[in-house]
């Protein structure tokens, strides 16, 4: 179709829709989105990337989920690229005026064939490989006078439905369409997904950047001159500024701006119109100590601070290739005067050994170690940045879970694996560390993800998990994020006694490996 028609339906001086533009995405396997948009009648429009734009098509009636179940999808005019990263509202009186969110998203494979072969011979069946839908399905277009009538088909294993609460949440700000409409942020402005990087450059905005990660190592380097911070227990977050619009972006992209606006409104209050800076967000205990379980409750803004440790944009210029040391002398003076929630971490003064002793006395998880003339860069250090865990506490990947005992309600234990060479390894279970308000709101966000079969590699296994018992198991699809404390690994590669601490939203599970 092109884009001739997307752009005849559109008055772009009333609408922040993205002007049309021929584009691909930089993965190797092409983008899928979802949208739902509540115009006239409520719908969902279901998109797949093909030679530069998005190949749209309306469903009324949302996803099939059930094996051989079909919905209509009329098939619409294309949209382009950077569409897929719109969430906002369209204004009254325009061309699908109401509002949009970006309901699901990933990337897809073609099952047979080409796509745009398959696109044209009227028969498509693929896999989508996003964050709520997961299996294949198949677009089959009807034989009617209506070319543009197709039918979205349910192909493969039935798929467990959508909650009503993960239904209303976008994928990109966790957002629900009430919650979108009430913003009347026309345009979606959260500089990350999709193509926002490329539409801030061109804008002269700063966007996202991916965190620079810090090496876990047994032992602190004996040569070198090394700064030392704390190791916060909390959520890694990147803050963008971009005039009065503020974004906190976890290291998987996900939104914290709703959840924490104090801090938002914070950084919204420095006095530079562009910047971007990287922090951890952390809520403190009576003692002043963070507390990762303490940050799980809804009521503790009082108590929450995000420490900031490195500045990467200051008024549009980068920052990321001048020397650590200088990067936070200019930051503590970009926060001067600021005042809670935000803080700087200043570098630790003393020799190492003796701070990771006071560490150990003090009961805190750790040190952060970052060579005095590293520059930043994302992702994994290669060794400018380590850090030294005095406390045996990481991210676990939830699996499943055993049935609930005694009194407890829900489920007994989460059974607990890491990654290794794309294959999930069981790690062991935890079954304490829960109230019981965190166990029925836990217990909710497990059920879409139930499978069949056991996601770990290495079970059963006796002295873990045997044959008799995985017949009780509720298996996942290892999608969630946990923290958990524990006291060592055994020698059989379990954990001793691991306690729950509390759900991670800023790591995707992919990205969970074991660290020591």
């Amino acid at each position: 179709m092109g884009l001739k028609e997307y752009q005849k339906k559109r008055d772009f001086a009333r609408t922040a829709e993205p002007k049309p533009s021929v584009k691909k995405s930089k993965g190797k396997q092409p983008l899928f989105v979802i949208q739902k948009h509540d115009a006239s009648r409520l719908h969902y429009d279901f998109r797949l990337e093909m030679e530069g734009v998005l190949k749209s098509w309306a469903v009324p009636k949302g996803i099939p989920y059930a094996r051989g179940e079909k919905h209509l999808a009329v098939q619409v005019e294309d949209h382009p690229f950077d569409y897929a990263g719109f969430e906002g509202v369209i204004p009254k009186g325009s061309y699908g005026g109401g509002t949009v969110m970006v309901w699901d998203a990933g990337t897809y494979e073609m099952l047979g064939g080409g796509a745009l072969e398959n696109l044209k011979a009227g028969k498509m069946h693929f896999l989508l490989h996003g964050k709520k839908l997961e299996g294949e399905w198949a677009l089959i277009r009807m034989r009617t006078e209506e070319e543009n009538q197709w039918l979205l088909f349910k192909s493969g294993e039935d798929f467990p439905p959508v909650s009503a609460r993960r239904d209303d949440q976008s994928v990109l700000t966790k957002r629900s369409m009430k919650k979108i409409a009430a913003d009347k942020d026309a345009e979606w402005q959260s500089n990350r997904g999709m193509a926002a990087e490329a539409r801030a450059a061109r804008r002269g905005a700063v966007s996202f950047v991916e965190p620079m990660r810090a090496r876990p190592v047994e032992a602190p380097p004996r040569a070198g001159a090394w700064l030392y911070e704390l190791k916060f227990d909390g959520y890694r977050a990147i803050a963008v500024k971009n005039g009065e619009n503020v974004e906190l972006l976890s290291r998987a992209k996900n939104s914290f701006t709703q959840r924490f606006p104090e801090i938002a409104q914070a950084v919204g209050r420095l006095g530079y119109s562009r910047l971007v800076l990287d922090g951890e967000i952390v809520a403190l205990d009576a003692e002043g100590r963070p507390s990762f379980q303490l940050l799980q409750n809804s009521d503790t803004a009082a108590h929450v601070r995000y420490y900031l440790f490195d500045l990467l944009n200051l008024n549009g210029r980068d920052l990321r290739g001048l020397p650590l040391s200088e990067r936070k002398e200019m930051l503590k003076q970009a926060l001067k005067g600021a005042g809670d929630p935000l803080r700087f971490s200043a570098n630790i003064e003393g020799g190492v050994e003796d701070l990771l002793k006071e560490i150990r006395r003090l009961g805190l998880e750790g040190l952060l170690g970052k060579r005095a003339d590293s520059k930043y860069e994302s992702g994994e250090s290669k060794g400018a940045w380590i850090k030294l865990k005095c406390v045996n506490e990481q991210e676990f990947v939830i699996g499943g879970c055993t049935p609930p005992q005694g009194l407890r309600q829900h489920f007994g234990a989460l059974l607990l694996g890491y990654f290794e060479n794309g294959r999930l390894v069981f790690a062991g279970r935890a079954g304490s560390g829960f109230t019981a308000k965190s166990l029925a709101a836990l217990h909710k966000q497990l059920q879409p993800l139930r499978i069949a079969k056991c996601p770990f590699v290495n079970l059963p296994a006796e002295g873990s998990v045997s044959r008799s018992e995985m017949r009780t198991c509720t298996w996942l699809k290892p999608e969630l994020v946990c923290q958990v404390k524990f006291t060592q690994w055994t020698h059989d590669g379990l954990l001793r006694n691991p306690v729950f601490l509390g759900p991670r939203e800023d790591k995707p599970a992919a990205e969970v490996t074991r660290q020591g």
